[in-house]
């Protein structure tokens, strides 16, 4: 019997187990070692998630602690379409209802997330959840809301995603939104739900308050006045800011048209601007104040000095000049209070070039540092650009642009007694009164001013006998394509209220009523009155005034 030999038999099966071995260690190698990253993140697109949540936005608030703005907690829905579990269910519903939305995921196939809807209202998350879409997920986020409508152009406004785009939302938008949180979503493997896990991936801040000097509640009595007069002249637009003239705090910008900050779809982004601070216009006489001013400070003239005004019209050097009605001889400070532009323009011809300085000093033609979105400095033409009618026509109120809040502080300086102040917005520390201002104009000087004022503002008085009223109206023709209107103007009032050591400065404007014909001392020094009825009402009821002063 032959012995048969095993051997390679052995081998040959030892060999194939080996190899095979081999493969399948080889293959681990390929999927544990090697395609190990691979597989991890296929896991984590299937149950994880990276997300960034905005911390809360700060709140903004007034003087008085009353909050301008804050958030509400919103739901808003999205999907994650890599890992749709009905997906022809979902993309029929998508390519039905949102359009947009199917379009962006047909065309990018390897989208991971897009939002569907954000910020929902109640009715519609419960129109979304109803569906019982499994592809359709919902997060809870922030929104900003706005209680008072009346604020909206001074707080601004934030985008769906809670960034400031306007106002003090846009100007302190860092300040308020703060840092950030990245999150990491993961799903639960026996729900369709997801939470957010404890894990943070990068750890945000908290933003920090902003608190305004505004008074909400004055704030809301001169927004009303305003209108009231806007709609009884059918006027195009108009303003009313009030000042503390002792430390440049702005308690009211009223503007109007306004818009509602809460609605998403803001129609007119003309309406979102504070035209206090980012518009400039020729305001006309109300800037004889700084005329007179600056005359009375160089001592070119006294207040009882005799003016000829000519009649209804004079010339100077070709140039014809008019008063509004026929004025003769007569003291300088009639001058201011019959607005005479004769009268005036002979004055100002004795300070030349001063007179540019003084406006300087006054600060127009340059911000006011107040740092709003959309400021504007105006323009005050400088004596190297004056043509030979320049400076008459400065003297009342053509050739330089200015905005409210620039009349405001040059007002203020008025009512201080002549000390330099910074319009503020933002509250900041507490700082003595006039100490951290320096005085630019002398007290005989303010003195002799605010008396000339005073026999202007008795007229408008009217239940305020109890307090000094000064004042200085103003009427402007508007340019249209670049020429002066016959037919539309702008009107102005620069107005003070003083009683004991309670002061404030009301500064009024409308533009462009419907009908032609009007003088400021028809629509804004009665509209200041008004207002400054209302603010002394609500300055009495929260002592703001003291009642023995």
């Amino acid at each position: 019997m032959v012995k048969k030999n095993y051997k390679p038999r052995v081998l040959i099966v030892f060999i194939s187990f080996v190899l095979l071995f081999l493969i399948v260690l080889t293959r681990f190698y390929i999927l544990q070692i090697h395609g190990k990253n691979f597989f991890k993140n296929l896991a984590k697109q299937q149950y994880e998630f990276q997300l960034k949540i905005n911390p809360n936005r700060a709140k903004i608030y007034d003087a008085f602690n009353n909050v301008l703005a804050f958030n509400i907690q919103t739901y808003s829905a999205f999907l994650l379409p890599k890992q749709f579990k009905e997906k022809e269910k979902t993309l029929n519903f998508l390519k039905k209802n949102y359009k947009n939305i199917y379009k962006k995921i047909r065309k990018n196939k390897r989208r991971k997330f897009i939002w569907l809807e954000r910020h929902l209202s109640e009715k519609k998350l419960n129109e979304l959840q109803n569906l019982k879409l499994k592809d359709i997920l919902f997060v809870s986020e922030p929104s900003r809301f706005y209680p008072f409508k009346s604020t909206s152009t001074i707080v601004g406004f934030t985008n769906i995603d809670n960034i400031g785009l306007a106002g003090i939302e846009l100007q302190f938008n860092k300040r308020l939104q703060g840092k950030p949180t990245t999150f990491e979503l993961k799903k639960d493997a026996r729900k369709d739900s997801f939470y957010f896990d404890k894990k943070i991936i990068e750890k945000g801040k908290k933003g920090k308050k902003v608190i305004l000097t505004i008074d909400s509640n004055l704030q809301f009595l001169a927004q009303e006045e305003l209108e009231k007069t806007i709609e009884k002249f059918k006027a195009k637009e108009g303003s009313v800011l009030i000042m503390n003239p002792d430390n440049g705090h702005i308690l009211a910008m009223a503007n109007y048209p306004t818009f509602d900050p809460n609605k998403k779809n803001i129609k007119n982004l003309k309406n979102t601007k504070n035209k206090i601070i980012t518009e400039c216009y020729e305001f006309g006489s109300v800037i004889k104040t700084f005329s007179a001013l600056a005359a009375l400070a160089e001592e070119v003239v006294t207040p009882d000095e005799i003016i000829d005004c000519q009649g209804k019209y004079a010339y100077f050097n070709k140039f014809r000049v008019e008063n509004w009605k026929a004025v003769e001889k007569i003291p300088f400070s009639d001058v201011i209070r019959y607005s005479s532009n004769v009268g005036i323009a002979k004055v100002i011809t004795r300070l030349g070039p001063k007179f540019y300085t003084h406006l300087k000093r006054l600060g127009f033609g340059e911000k006011t540092r107040i740092r709003f979105p959309g400021e504007r400095s105006g323009f005050v033409n400088p004596p190297s650009n004056w043509s030979g009618s320049s400076l008459i026509v400065m003297s009342f109120g053509y050739e330089i642009t200015a905005t409210l809040l620039q009349l405001g502080k040059a007002f203020s300086i008025i009512a201080n007694g002549g000390y330099d102040i910074e319009p503020t917005l933002v509250k900041k520390p507490i700082k003595a009164k006039n100490t951290f201002c320096k005085k630019i104009y002398k007290s005989k000087t303010i003195n002799q001013l605010k008396n000339i004022l005073e026999i202007i503002g008795n007229r408008y008085s009217q239940n305020l006998n109890e307090f000094r009223i000064m004042g200085k109206t103003g009427t402007a023709r508007s340019v249209v394509n670049g020429k002066y209107s016959n037919k539309k103007h702008i009107y102005s009032f620069g107005g003070i209220i003083e009683k004991g050591d309670y002061r404030r400065v009301i500064i009024t404007f409308i533009k462009e009523p419907e009908k032609a014909g009007w003088w400021a001392s028809q629509i804004t020094a009665p509209l200041f009155n008004k207002v400054a009825e209302k603010l002394i009402i609500h300055d009495l009821t929260s002592f703001k005034i003291k009642k023995g002063d």
